[in-house]
């Protein structure tokens, strides 16, 4: 039986709904083993749009490695320096490069060893930002994602028609823009005015902020996809596309609400 695209996208979110729920329910190590599960599937996917198939197998392994013993140890305060593990790669990457370059000058990977470290940064540096957020703070964060996406893409499926910005994403429009803009700042006032005590003009400010952060999160990977030549980072998500394709408008907003949080009491 073909299952519309619209029903798998639903299907999808109401599955990764109650994974979320699940989470939460089981406190802080059910929240550090899904930000554990979801940053190595994101950052494998990350790495496979410039390495496909097993091209550079050992240093996608290394930074998915580096990556979730950070945030291991970042949530369950094993060695107390989890950060050692990123200065850790970030010298064996260039030990590596050192290697290559001694060998042969002209044909040193130079940028591979960029793409290595900027993936930790993309989204296991990004994703740890969950660890100091308390559980209300969590479900505003993604309740804010969520409506910043499903706002754009029913507003640009109904009456989407001109294009924001159709070199870096051509299926984004500013009716769809406005439809998530509007769809995210609401959901932002009513869990700050039911979870928090920020007032209502603050919650505002911050729901237009969170937006354009997940806006321009999800244009910069689309950037990435089509310099790259993908559509989608992967398939593990039916109506989604790669779990990548699910989280980039969040890997901007989350710390976009941290900044906002440290100068607003929000919840």
């Amino acid at each position: 039986m073909n299952v519309s695209p619209h029903l798998q996208r639903v299907a999808t979110a109401v599955l990764l709904i109650l994974v979320l729920g699940g989470a939460i329910y089981l406190g802080h190590a059910g929240i550090a083993i899904l930000v554990v599960l979801v940053s190595l599937l994101g950052l494998w996917e990350f790495y496979s749009l410039f390495w496909s198939g097993k091209e550079r197998l050992l240093l996608k392994t290394l930074g998915c490695l580096a990556g979730s013993l950070f945030l291991l140890d970042y949530s369950l305060e094993i060695t107390g320096h989890p950060l050692l593990f990123l200065v850790l790669i970030f010298w064996v990457a260039w030990l590596g490069f050192l290697m290559e370059f001694s060998r042969q000058k002209d044909q040193a990977g130079l940028n591979d060893y960029m793409v290595l470290i900027s993936g930790i940064a993309y989204v296991p540096l990004v994703m740890s930002l969950f660890f100091t957020l308390e559980a209300p703070e969590i479900i505003l964060v993604l309740a804010a994602t969520a409506a910043s996406d499903a706002g754009a893409f029913y507003s640009g499926y109904l009456w989407g028609n001109r294009k924001i910005w159709p070199d870096v994403s051509p299926k984004k429009t500013w009716m769809g823009s406005l439809g998530g803009l509007i769809l995210c700042t609401a959901v932002t006032l009513g869990l700050g005015l039911l979870l928090g005590s920020a007032l209502w003009w603050q919650l505002v400010i911050l729901g237009i902020i969170l937006n354009v952060s997940a806006q321009l999160g999800d244009f910069f990977q689309s950037s990435l996809k089509r310099w790259c030549r993908v559509k989608d980072t992967g398939h593990i998500l039916p109506g989604h596309g790669g779990v990548l394709d699910r989280i980039d408008s969040l890997l901007l907003l989350l710390p976009a609400y941290v900044v906002v949080s440290i100068f607003v009491n929000i919840l």
